[in-house]
């Protein structure tokens, strides 16, 4: 449990650095943050996914199925929020990417103690890291 939060909570690490290179950057080291930020968001979101896809292959019947077209359906709108080639727009939709996939986690029964509340901490974190990084775009001029 503890090499999974310690892995969990590094896993921020790119986050935080690519939102701080969007607010105190210049030119293409800024740009490349900027970029950055949303390829990482989606890798994570599609990693989330997976996670889903994975668990599935335990459960049973119309259960199994709908895990897996749920999964699918992250990665799908993940890489269409990419798509939009407009990183405030990307980051907005990839934020709403990790709550779905955190609501549908808790709302199926898939999500439960220690690591529930992991998922949680981790999920508002990368909202909020979200939510400062758009902030940077805005302030910056670049949205």
């Amino acid at each position: 449990m503890l090499t999974i939060r310690g892995l969990g909570f590094a896993g921020l690490s790119p986050f935080v650095l690519f939102a701080l290179g969007v607010w105190l950057l210049h030119d293409y080291p800024r740009a490349l943050s900027q970029q950055g930020f949303v390829v990482y968001s989606l890798a994570i979101l599609c990693f989330l996914a997976g996670s889903l896809w994975g668990s599935a292959m335990h459960r049973q019947g119309a259960d199994k199925l709908l895990r897996l077209v749920v999964s699918n359906g992250v990665v799908i709108f993940a890489a269409f929020s990419v798509l939009t080639a407009q990183a405030l727009v990307a980051a907005a939709l990839l934020a709403l990417g990790y709550l779905a996939t955190l609501w549908y986690e808790r709302s199926s029964g898939s999500c439960s103690g220690w690591y529930a509340s992991l998922r949680l901490q981790l999920t508002l974190l990368v909202v909020a890291l979200h939510i400062a990084y758009i902030a940077g775009l805005i302030a910056r001029g670049t949205a």
